[in-house]
């Protein structure tokens, strides 16, 4: 999922810094080593729709909670439930904490709350590893990873 990442926004001229740390997954101690705040994170996590045939990842930013009836109801539904976490690491080759806001998958529609773009200019997140992450322009964010974008949060 790195080099997929990587690849992504070198292919569509993205304006981005990596950077490589200590491993870690949490959303606030994460922040303090790539010295943004923690509203920057972009946070993702997969959901199953209930009655869906595919899967939403639902990407918010690091200091805040998915809410899944609303990410269910982006998408015409009532009811979404987190994967478990080894479904997870099988749907997205990486492991929970570990997950960028970015899925190669037919199957899985994106859903990002508008708080990323709109509080940050750039967003920040891990790269697939838990010991890489990028800083990413949030305008370049939504230009690449077309996501939908609505209200998701608690």
């Amino acid at each position: 999922m790195f080099d997929y990442v990587v690849n992504l926004l070198r292919q569509n001229g993205a304006n981005y810094r990596l950077i490589e740390h200590e491993p870690e997954g949490n959303s606030a101690r994460v922040a303090q080593v790539r010295g943004t705040a923690v509203g920057q994170g972009a946070k993702a996590m997969v959901c199953k729709i209930r009655g869906a045939d595919f899967y939403a990842m639902a990407v918010v930013p690091g200091d805040k909670r998915v809410n899944l009836k609303k990410v269910a109801a982006v998408f015409g539904f009532a009811r979404a439930s987190f994967l478990p976490a080894d479904q997870t690491v099988e749907m997205t080759g990486c492991v929970v904490g570990a997950i960028p806001p970015f899925s190669a998958r037919e199957d899985m529609r994106i859903v990002a709350d508008p708080a990323l773009s709109n509080q940050y200019d750039e967003i920040a997140f891990n790269a697939g590893r838990l010991d890489a992450s990028i800083i990413l322009s949030s305008e370049d964010y939504i230009r690449i990873a077309k996501p939908y974008v609505a209200s998701i949060c608690e």
